[in-house]
């Protein structure tokens, strides 16, 4: 239920950030000099490391929606209290430019009037349950996908061969990401998710490089 509650740009960007996160470790093994022991401390620092992660994002989850809770109060009482010219230059800045031109003033008044007669009562100044739960979702998708690009160090003696197949695991997983972000803008799902794959490995190649 909790991962529900989160978009798919949220879902998608946390299972990027937690597979990163997890491949680092990965990435940082040496097949050909690494014991089981190693193994074993890479597995668990992974896990480790999303745990912590995943918390931290739930954590700046709820301070975000919190902030633009509060962000949009305040946008709506100074649409209620500004001259319909100071009001459509408030619009203007909150909206993206290519809505702007399109509206031109006679849309943004238009909007600014919906807006200054609508009732805040929907946005309180706190968390609800809802918000909550979606915390929980970041918190859940972080650690999860920890588990699949771990399984076969579990599953394979073979450690160069274990690395291949969690790297497969990984890049299947991004481009999964890719998929639903471009499903989701009106993209080409097949362009961005083997782009995505790309650019994961690219990014956990530097991270690794830079000590990460």
């Amino acid at each position: 239920m909790s991962l529900r509650v989160l978009d798919p740009v949220d879902r998608a960007s946390e299972m990027i950030f937690g597979l990163l996160m997890a491949m680092t470790f990965i990435g940082a093994l040496n097949a050909a000099t690494a014991g089981r022991e190693e193994v074993r401390t890479m597995m668990l620092a992974a896990l480790g490391c999303n745990l912590a992660w995943g918390l931290t994002d739930a954590v700046m989850y709820l301070v975000t929606t919190l902030t633009g809770r509060t962000r949009t109060r305040t946008l709506l009482a100074r649409l209620r209290s500004a001259e319909p010219g100071a009001g459509r230059t408030l619009l203007a800045d909150e909206l993206p430019p290519g809505v702007v031109a399109a509206a031109g003033d006679e849309g943004l008044d238009a909007i600014r009037r919906r807006l200054a007669a609508h009732s805040d009562a929907a946005l309180p100044p706190r968390l609800r349950a809802v918000d909550l739960r979606a915390a929980a979702g970041v918190f859940f998708v972080v650690v999860l996908v920890t588990f699949p690009v771990v399984l076969p160090f579990m599953l394979v003696d073979r450690l160069a061969l274990a690395m291949r197949l969690s790297n497969a695991v990984a890049a299947g997983m991004l481009f999964f990401a890719g998929w639903t972000l471009a499903r989701h803008s009106g993209g080409n799902p097949w362009l961005a998710g083997a782009a995505l794959a790309v650019l994961g490995a690219l990014l956990t190649g530097a991270i690794v490089a830079l000590g990460g």
